[in-house]
């Protein structure tokens, strides 16, 4: 959701900022635009569209060595090259292009910029007039940066070109993530550290309310009020070719056929010479101390943390809630007396979760990550991490990352369990070790599987996804998966749940898919789908072996009972990748969307 990037070095920047961009297209954007700063001034360039149609418009004559770059998911604004970043000042002396949202732009128009008209209809366009403004009162640009941050209510990252003084880019962040990155002669600006691993693996985090001075010589980092703050780089550990699709026409089915390596390499880290779960002594200890653990997610980490309930409540008899972060930050609950809180998040980023870690943490209660990126906000944010080493997922449609979450929320649970002298009667590593192996043999039927889209999905507009008990929360995941990619309306119910109301949606040929992979609501729910026949739906039964019958569509490689997610999760992951295929749709970056949901 929106990428910023910058450059200030030596080399012709215009190259290396549309490639950045181009590293930055998973967040999801709808058009996008750079501005380069010569002895002329600062040209800028920008479209609606994608990164190629950009290109197309860029002048390869102008020659610089500092510019920036965006691109941008719209929130104030409709879609177009007026809304698009970057924005100019009144005088075009400052350029500036900004991730998130800005809560009084609307206030901060009618005090301060009544005599500006204003180009477009987005709230960035109003911090670049403040700038200006602030300048023309007498301050100097710093200052005048200073100022307006200070002003902003809301989310932001920030990047500032002053066409007067081409050798510096400001920058500033309050809840929105940005990374500068250093290197001898050259430093650049970036969303995600993946966007300038062309320039250096080398970043400074940059934390709320600061703002950064770049030249390519140095970097100063200082509070609003102007204190200087000294922080140390860090080195990104991200393979350069963890973030190309190599031979795979889309990243998406890349990162579907990496979940088995995930699942293996998740095993490695946790597991102890010995053979049992490797988990931090501080995190047991949280979740021991604590009398109910609530949830926190959004999307597809919210249908990972449904399933992480199951099993931390049936492995470790430890009451669980699952919330979804956007409600609960409005409407918290009656929380229990020692609560911990478990953000679970692809990107560590998401807003929704890192304002209900805001609020949690000023109640004083203790708070556990669970992410894909470590140093990302709320994992620096919470008091521990669990990180789920699925390594790069650019596809918008997350896959090996929630079967990562639902991994690690696995070893957690068995880890609780164990400590709690509770006996699993199987051993948790063992088991995953066989999820595993049946990913990878479930990744060798793509034919079967794309057989099944082109049979049930080809032409429908609408499609059910019905289980019952953990089955029902998988059936949420692969609803999501197909409506996000292939824009088949598509939901998931518990399979008792048709019969109140939504079996009137059932035509003649209506697909439903239908899992049975739970002994104990077996017969319930090919009863379910026997409801749903009668009435003309076109069932698909997704059953495992030792459950399955003769008609059944498809069946799973046997694996615990517990553990039936991360495996009946891979056919409708591939389903609803065909789906989209056959239906021309940009896989790996679906309308509207995007990666990291930056803003609430």
């Amino acid at each position: 959701m929106c990428g910023i990037v910058g450059y200030i070095g030596t080399e012709d920047a215009k190259e290396i900022l549309l490639k950045g961009l181009e590293k930055l297209e998973y967040r999801g954007y709808d058009s996008a635009g750079i501005a380069v700063a010569t002895e002329e001034g600062v040209h800028v360039f920008k479209e609606k569209g994608r990164i190629a149609t950009l290109r197309e418009v860029v002048d390869q004559g102008v020659k610089s060595t500092v510019g920036i770059g965006h691109t941008r998911w719209a929130t104030h604004g409709e879609p177009s090259k007026v809304n698009a970043h970057p924005h100019q000042s009144e005088s075009s002396r400052f350029t500036i292009v900004h991730n998130g949202v800005i809560e009084n732009y609307e206030q901060l128009k009618r005090d301060y910029l009544q005599a500006v008209t204003l180009q477009s209809d987005t709230d960035t366009e109003v911090v670049v007039q403040l700038v200006e403004r602030f300048v023309h009162e007498g301050q100097s640009v710093e200052a005048a940066f200073r100022h307006t941050l200070s002003l902003l209510k809301g989310s932001y990252a920030i990047a500032l070109l002053d066409k007067k003084d081409t050798d510096t880019i400001y920058v500033g962040k309050n809840k929105s993530p940005l990374l500068v990155g250093v290197q001898d002669g050259v430093n650049v600006v970036a969303s995600d550290a993946m966007a300038m691993l062309q320039v250096t693996d080398q970043f400074l985090e940059i934390m709320d309310e600061e703002i950064v001075i770049v030249t390519k010589d140095d970097v100063t980092i200082k509070t609003l009020d102007g204190t200087a703050v000294s922080r140390e780089p860090y080195t990104a550990e991200l393979d350069a070719s963890d973030i190309e699709k190599g031979t795979y026409p889309h990243f998406m089915l890349k990162e579907i056929d990496e979940q088995p390596f995930v699942i293996r390499n998740i095993i490695q880290k946790y597991q102890n010479e010995d053979g049992s779960v490797r988990l931090d002594e501080d995190i047991r200890q949280a979740v021991m101390e604590a009398d109910r653990i609530y949830i926190i997610a959004a999307g597809t980490s919210y249908h990972a943390g449904l399933v992480g309930k199951q099993l931390i409540e049936n492995f470790a008899k430890q009451p669980v809630e699952v919330h979804i972060a956007s409600e609960f930050l409005y409407n918290m609950p009656l929380l229990s007396k020692r609560p911990l809180f478990i953000f679970i998040s692809q990107s560590g980023e998401t807003a929704d979760s890192r304002g209900v870690l805001v609020e949690v943490k000023k109640l004083g209660y203790k708070a556990l990550t669970i992410t894909n990126v470590p140093g990302s906000t709320l994992s620096r944010e919470a008091d521990f991490t669990l990180h789920t080493h699925a390594g790069p997922e650019i596809a918008v449609a997350s896959t090996k990352a929630y079967t990562a979450q639902m991994a690690v929320l696995t070893l957690l649970a068995a880890d609780t369990a164990k400590a709690k002298g509770i006996d699993l009667g199987f051993d948790p590593i063992q088991e995953l070790s066989i999820v595993a192996n049946a990913m990878e043999t479930l990744c060798n039927q793509k034919e079967t599987l794309e057989k099944i889209a082109r049979d049930y999905l080809a032409v429908t507009r609408n499609c059910f996804f019905i289980g019952r008990a953990t089955d029902y929360f998988v059936c949420l995941e692969g609803a999501l998966k197909l409506k996000e990619i292939s824009y088949i309306q598509a939901e998931g119910f518990a399979g008792g749940e048709l019969k109140h109301g939504t079996i009137a949606l059932i035509e003649e040929g209506t697909p439903i898919v239908a899992l049975a992979t739970q002994e104990h609501v077996n017969l319930s729910i090919r009863g379910n789908v026997k409801e749903v026949a009668a009435r003309g739906a076109f069932p698909c039964i997704i059953s495992i072996e030792g459950l399955n019958e003769e008609d059944d569509t498809f069946v799973l490689p046997k694996v615990h009972s517990h553990l039936t997610p991360l495996v009946s999760v891979i056919p409708l992951q591939l389903i609803a990748y065909y789906a989209a295929l056959h239906r021309g749709c940009d896989v790996d970056k679906p309308r509207n969307l995007a990666k990291s949901v930056t803003v609430e």
